[in-house]
C-alpha cells in the first residue's frame, strides 16, 4: 500500500524531504492473467516500515529546525511551515492568548498579509475555529475541520465573505496546549479550495504539534522573564532626563535577557550644577538589579551631600557597597557638572574614560587608572578636570558596549573613536542622534538590540 504524497507547499524549505514513500510494484509472473496478481505479504510489510522511517525522518529533521529557534515569533513562524507541509496547505495562521491572561497576545500569519489578518479578525470569534478553542466553546476542545467553508450550513455570513475575498475554500485547526502550561493558543491552515487533510496526515501533524507546543511554552515563560526584568531595570533608572540650562542631554539603554546591573542617572544639583554618573554591578538577573538601584540611589544622596567632590561620593558609595554587599563589585563614574562654565570634574572607578566629540576634536578623556568598587580595602583616587567647548559632547558608556563588540579592549576602543568622529555634522547638536550613530556604527546589525549578557549604557551630554 503507497503512502500519498503531500502536495508541495509554497514558501516551505524544500529541503525538508516529504513525508510520503512509495514502492514500485511487483511484477506479475510469466503467463499469468493480467487481472489477478498475487500480493506479497513482505512486499507490503516493506512498504509500510519504509514509509514509517520517511515520517520519523521528517517529523525530526522538522523538529530540530523548530529547537534551533531562540525566540517565540521565530518558533510561531516554523511551527506554521512545518505545519503547513504536513497537513498539505498554503497559508495560515497562529493565535496566542495563553489561558492564565499574562500574555503576550499576538496572531502571526503565514502566508497572509497585516491586512489580511485583519479581515479574519473582523469575523465574529464563535464563528472561527481558533476562537471556538479559545474561548472552550462546544467543539472547541479537539481538532476542527472544515473541508468546505463555503458549502457549509450555518457559516457566518461575515466568514463567508471574509474566506471567498482572501481565497480560502477550508481550514484545518488545533489547540496549542500543554497539561503544565494550560491554553497558550490556536493554529489554523487554510487550504485554497476544499480539503482536509487525511489520517497520516492528521496523525503526524498532531505528532508535531504536540513537540511544539512544549517548545512554545518554554520560550514563552523565557519571554515573559525578559520582559519582566527589561521592566524592572526600566523602573529603576530615571524615568525623565532633567532640563539643565546650557547643557542637553540624551541616555541610551539596552539590558540583556536575564537582566543586568548597568545603570546611568542625570540629577539637577545646587548652584545650577548638575551631576552625571554611570556604573555597572557585577553579576545579572533580579540580585544584580537589585544592587544596582541601592547603589544608584545611595549615589543620588551621596551627590547632593558632597557632589562637587567625585571622589568623596565614589568613596563613600566604595564604603557602602564594602559593608553591605560584600561579595559583590562595581564600577562607576562621576562628574560634576558646571554647565555655565561648561566644566566637569570626574573621577572614576575602574570605568572606561568619558569621550568627548566636537567639530575639532574627537579624544578619550585622560583618567588616572582605579580599582573598581569593592576590589580593595580603600578606594581613592584623584579626579580630572574637563573643559569642553561650545557644541561638544561629552559621551559616558558602560563596558557592555565594548564587549559586545566581541573584539579585544584596544580594537574595541578604536572602533568606538571611528564611530565617533564619523558622526554626521548634520546631527552633531542632537545628543540623541549621536548616541544613536554611535550604537549603529560600534554595534551594526542589530547587535545593540541581541540578546546579550551585557547591558548597555550610554549618556550623553551636549554643552551650549
Amino acid at each position: 500500500m503507497n503512502a500519498p504524497h503531500l502536495p508541495k507547499v509554497a514558501g516551505i524549505d524544500s529541503t525538508v524531504p516529504s513525508p510520503a514513500h512509495t514502492v514500485a510494484p511487483t511484477p506479475a509472473p510469466a503467463g499469468a492473467s493480467s487481472a489477478v496478481s498475487p500480493v506479497d505479504p513482505g512486499a507490503v510489510l516493506q512498504d509500510r516500515l519504509a514509509g514509517w522511517v520517511s515520517d520519523l525522518t521528517t517529523l525530526h529533521e522538522l523538529t530540530e529546525r523548530l529547537a534551533r529557534t531562540a525566540t517565540l515569533s521565530d518558533a510561531l513562524q516554523e511551527l506554521l511551515r512545518a505545519g503547513a507541509a504536513l497537513v498539505g496547505a498554503r497559508r495560515g495562521l497562529v493565535v496566542m492568548e495563553p489561558g492564565d491572561g499574562l500574555g503576550p497576545d499576538t496572531t502571526i500569519g503565514l502566508g497572509l498579509a497585516r491586512a489580511d489578518l485583519g479581515h479574519i479578525e473582523t469575523v465574529p470569534r464563535s464563528s472561527m475555529s481558533y476562537g471556538r478553542i479559545l474561548d472552550g466553546l462546544p467543539g472547541g476542545e479537539g481538532e476542527i475541520t472544515q473541508p468546505d467553508l463555503l458549502s457549509e450550513d450555518g457559516l457566518d455570513p461575515r466568514h463567508r465573505e471574509v474566506a471567498a475575498r482572501l481565497g480560502y475554500a477550508a481550514s484545518y485547526a488545533l489547540p496549542l496546549s500543554t497539561e503544565a502550561a494550560g491554553r497558550l493558543g490556536a493554529a489554523v491552515w487554510l487550504y485554497d479550495e476544499p480539503a482536509e487533510p487525511v489520517e497520516r496526515q492528521r496523525h503526524l501533524i498532531g505528532l508535531y504539534v504536540r513537540y511544539a507546543t512544549e517548545h512554545l511554552a518554554r520560550l514563552l515563560e523565557l519571554e515573559r522573564t525578559r520582559t519582566a526584568m527589561t521592566t524592572i531595570s526600566a523602573e529603576l533608572l530615571p524615568p525623565r532626563l532633567p532640563r539643565v540650562s546650557g547643557v542637553q542631554l540624551a541616555a541610551r539603554h539596552r539590558t540583556g535577557p536575564r537582566g543586568g546591573g548597568d545603570w546611568y542617572d542625570a540629577l539637577p544639583l545646587p548652584d545650577a550644577a548638575l551631576g552625571l554618573a554611570v556604573g555597572s554591578v557585577s553579576g545579572s538577573g533580579p540580585s544584580a538589579i537589585a544592587a544596582m538601584g541601592r547603589l544608584r540611589a545611595s549615589l543620588r544622596a551621596y551627590a547632593v551631600m558632597e557632589g562637587e567632590d567625585p571622589v568623596a561620593v565614589l568613596s563613600d558609595l566604595e564604603l557602602l557597597l564594602r559593608l553591605t554587599e560584600p561579595a559583590r563589585s562595581a564600577t562607576a563614574l562621576f562628574a560634576y557638572c558646571e554647565p555655565a562654565l561648561r566644566k566637569l570634574t570626574l573621577a572614576g572607578a575602574g570605568h572606561s574614560p568619558p569621550l568627548v566629540i566636537g567639530p575639532r576634536r574627537t579624544e578619550f578623556v585622560e583618567t588616572s587608572l582605579s580599582a573598581p568598587l569593592g576590589m580593595l580595602a580603600c578606594w581613592e583616587a584623584p579626579s580630572v578636570e574637563l573643559t569642553a567647548e561650545a557644541g561638544e559632547t561629552v559621551l559616558i558608556y558602560t563596558d557592555g558596549l565594548l564587549h559586545r563588540t566581541g573584539d579585544p579592549m584596544d580594537r574595541a576602543f578604536a572602533r568606538l573613536h571611528a564611530a565617533a568622529a564619523s558622526v554626521p555634522k548634520a546631527v552633531r547638536d542632537d545628543p540623541g542622534a549621536i548616541a544613536d550613530h554611535v550604537l549603529r556604527c560600534v554595534l551594526p546589525d542589530g547587535l545593540d538590540e541581541s540578546d546579550s549578557d551585557e547591558d548597555i549604557v550610554l549618556l550623553a551630554a551636549r554643552f551650549e
